[in-house]
């Protein structure tokens, strides 16, 4: 199956700020995994009057690093892209420290309301404390001094995730919905297909000149690199349509032979992105299930009319 040009170059640097670009730092957390590669980035935005996006964990060496990196700039906003543990929880500490308002779509919600019985496999990993000062819409830009972030709200790896446009540079941070390094984990009920895509075809419409990612480098050839994921979901998809029509009705199964050559460790991670395509194919009639879909469901190919 054909796959985007991942790009596994990349050096943390952890406890340094890194410039990125002309008033663009980088800070990675030392808090590497199968999920979050080297870590999750932290950007400080400006140079006198600054933003920080997504603070990261609870982590001491990284407020440190920090606070070191900041070296007494003022801290105006802290923007947040979405509530997974991995970046939002700092946000608090460092507002403490700060008085910067927190600026996010809203506080962690689930996709779509749990079926009866149904428990979300996300709930400790997600920061369910969260909420922001700014509650910030699709399109709308916040000023600070010598820089503008506009919102541009990306559903999909969970509902409430944002990206955001530096103005006047053409860069975008995209967070966890685009990396370079490897596609971005949309598992039910806290993330969507239909909504990762829809919000995939958003983004190859801004034709942005870089994206700068919650994790991992940046990604250079953005249009190119999206339509690419693009590619990659859409034969997903037919993968596991053509598994359920060649006879499979579950969804471990499926991953034994879509996902063979995937490190087992993620094989958690590939049923629960399997459920989101089978939420997709349920919604647009093409298979079938008895009751709400679930990862122990059983399924069949849709009836034809």
């Amino acid at each position: 199956m054909a796959s985007p040009e991942f790009n596994l170059a990349f050096e943390p640097a952890y406890g340094q700020a890194v410039p990125v670009t002309s008033g663009v730092q980088r800070i990675t957390v030392n808090n590497p995994s199968a999920f979050t590669f080297y870590g999750t980035n932290t950007y400080i935005i400006g140079d006198q009057s600054t933003a920080v996006i997504d603070p990261g964990p609870e982590d001491e060496a990284h407020f440190q690093a920090l606070m070191a990196a900041l070296d007494g700039r003022e801290v105006t906003h802290i923007f947040v892209s979405h509530t997974h543990r991995d970046h939002s929880p700092l946000s608090r500490r460092l507002q403490a420290a700060t008085g910067a308002r927190i600026v996010a779509e809203g506080p962690h919600r689930a996709a779509r309301p749990l079926h009866q019985g149904e428990i979300n496999p996300f709930a400790e990993s997600s920061d369910l404390d969260f909420r922001p000062d700014i509650t910030i819409r699709d399109g709308e830009t916040i000023a600070g001094n010598g820089w503008s972030l506009t919102g541009v709200l990306t559903p999909g790896h969970t509902a409430n995730h944002a990206a955001f446009a530096l103005e006047g540079t053409g860069i975008l941070f995209s967070a966890d919905h685009v990396m370079a390094w490897a596609t971005s984990i949309v598992a039910p009920p806290d993330g969507s297909m239909s909504d990762y895509l829809a919000s995939l075809d958003k983004l190859i419409a801004r034709h942005d000149r870089i994206l700068l990612p919650g994790h991992g480098g940046p990604v250079h050839k953005p249009i190119s690199f999206m339509r690419a994921l693009k590619t990659h979901r859409r034969m997903r998809e037919r993968a596991v349509l053509g598994r359920i029509r060649a006879g499979d009705r579950n969804i471990p199964d499926m991953v034994k032979v879509i996902y063979r050559e995937t490190d087992p460790r993620l094989h958690g991670a590939a049923a629960l992105s399997v459920l989101a395509h089978i939420e997709d194919l349920l919604e647009r009639g093409e298979i079938e299930t008895d009751g709400p879909p679930a990862l122990l469901g059983s399924y069949r190919p849709a009836k034809r009319r």
